[in-house]
């Protein structure tokens, strides 16, 4: 009896241990709270994020489907008398006989292969990469159980991009999500004068599917309450984190439109699931949309003019006109965009580079082509980009940037422009086109009058690319040496310089 009564008690002791046990995991907190303060002790600039430099995504989805015009064709053919608007008179009819939501049956990916992608993005170089989860047309790349105008249930009926997430993490790459939505949310339908605001995506027009109340309609338009509109918000965003544990979130402008408070929730559940992965996760803002503290400033089509203390990032695109497929795209040069990478990177910053895909899910042979191109330098000269950090001064040259921020012209680099990058005691300077073979040249910064007391004692030069060390001189004018007698690489090529300590 004694046993009996000694055993039932150590049963009830170990339960009880096991309920307080649970009771005290339930109770613990979250490391970050949902305040600037508490989530400003999360590192917002992730060492991946620094070491990797470069990535992919794609704007891809239902806005591929016309083809025509820009990525912004969603809007633009619900105002009359614009070029969009008269294409699509032409081609499908009155948007108040064929909306925009009448596209997406259209949108069939019948061709995408995630693993083609994720193929072609690690060949390209690309260290991080992704997809347009959802844009400002409203629609979800992804199996949403909030948004009912989703990749699973409608269109190609596939979760296009839960198939590349799981394609690229089996790459050992990075995953990006980015996120347009915020610019979704209609907020002039009292103000008839300001419906052409782009702030508001869809423009509110009772002539048109945009303005409509049927609920299913609204909700791809964005004509629902901000409280609604800003609970999905933060919803999808949990979806996808759940779902697909992205390492990179961008958002694109108008996160201002969200009240702060479920920002600050967003953060907070994207940190603390980090945590819970033992990952790192970066989170990107425009134009101050989110504190410094916990997030990186994004460039769109353009970068800083200085090296800068924060880490950032800008996004480019391949094309010229739309960052979404039209049938007559323009496609930059490889060049280009080579010269854009070495100056983000010399001034503490991170390129992500867009690609445009078919609606069928194809990625045309001429973007496939400069993405192979890119990856094919940086299999040469990507021990100049990855890894590395700013030197002492970003570059020199005679092209000048006068300015920082997004939107900027687009400025064209020489072979005497040169751009820095550092790793320990070896310096990188990165020559922006071939000067010719045998071609003396200086580099001006590696002298008192731009490093005063800073300059360092070059021991060893050499080209990345070609076999055999250059013969060089160092003297209180700078750093003096010859191409080799043979092109190494037209678009840019790389002097590797060893220091001493």
């Amino acid at each position: 009896m004694k046993k009996s009564i000694y055993i039932l008690c150590v049963a009830l002791c170990f339960f009880s241990c096991v309920k307080n046990t649970k009771e005290q995991k339930i109770a613990i907190k979250p490391k970050y709270e949902a305040n600037w303060e508490s989530l400003a002790k999360y590192d917002e600039a992730a060492e991946w994020f620094k070491d990797a430099k470069f990535g992919i995504y794609a704007h891809w989805g239902v806005m591929s489907v016309p083809a025509y015009a820009n990525d912004w064709y969603a809007r633009n053919m619900h105002i009359e008398g614009s070029n969009e608007y008269k294409h699509h008179v032409e081609t499908y009819g009155e948007p108040s006989k064929f909306g925009y939501h009448d596209f997406v049956p259209m949108f069939k990916a019948e061709h995408f292969n995630a693993q083609v992608w994720a193929d072609l993005f690690e060949k390209s170089g690309a260290k991080f990469a992704g997809l347009v989860a959802e844009h400002h047309d409203g629609w979800s790349n992804w199996g949403s159980k909030i948004n009912p105008w989703n990749a699973v249930d409608k269109g190609p009926k596939r979760d296009v991009y839960g198939e590349l997430s799981e394609a690229i993490h089996k790459k050992n790459m990075k995953l990006v999500a980015s996120f347009h939505i915020a610019r979704n949310l209609q907020i002039f339908k009292e103000q008839p004068a300001k419906w052409l605001n782009d702030t508001s995506y869809f423009p509110y027009n009772p002539k048109m599917p945009s303005s409509s109340d049927d609920p299913l309609l609204a909700k791809m338009y964005g004509n629902i309450s901000k409280e609604k509109f800003s609970n999905d918000w933060l919803g999808q965003l949990k979806e996808v984190i759940d779902n697909y544990s992205p390492d990179l979130i961008y958002f694109d402008s108008q996160t201002q439109k969200i009240p702060e408070s479920y920002k600050k929730e967003f953060a907070a559940y994207y940190f603390n699931d980090a945590v819970a992965k033992n990952k790192q996760v970066v989170f990107t803002h425009k134009e101050g949309e989110f504190p410094k503290s916990v997030s990186l400033e994004d460039f769109e089509k353009g970068r800083t003019n200085k090296i800068t203390k924060d880490f950032w990032l800008t996004d480019e695109t391949v094309s010229v006109g739309s960052w979404s497929y039209t049938n007559n795209l323009g496609l930059k040069k490889t060049n280009e965009i080579i010269h854009v990478l070495a100056d983000v990177v010399s001034k503490n910053g991170a390129l992500m580079l867009n690609v445009s895909p078919m609606a069928n899910g194809i990625i045309p042979q001429n973007q496939q082509d400069i993405l192979l191109e890119i990856g094919a330098w940086l299999k040469t000269n990507g021990e100049a980009i990855y890894g590395t950090r700013p030197w002492l001064v970003f570059g020199e040259g005679p092209t000048k940037q006068e300015k920082s921020g997004m939107f900027l012209d687009k400025i064209t680099y020489t072979p005497q422009d040169v751009r820095y990058t550092k790793k320990g005691d070896t310096i990188y300077a990165i020559i922006l086109g071939w000067p010719g073979n045998d071609k003396a040249i200086t580099l001006r910064s590696f002298t008192f009058e731009i490093l005063g007391d800073q300059v360092p004692e070059v021991k060893q030069v050499s080209v990345l690319g070609f076999n055999g060390l250059v013969p060089f001189a160092q003297d209180s004018k700078g750093l003096h040496f010859s191409t080799p007698n043979q092109k190494i690489e037209d678009k840019a090529f790389v002097i590797k310089i060893e220091t001493k300590s």
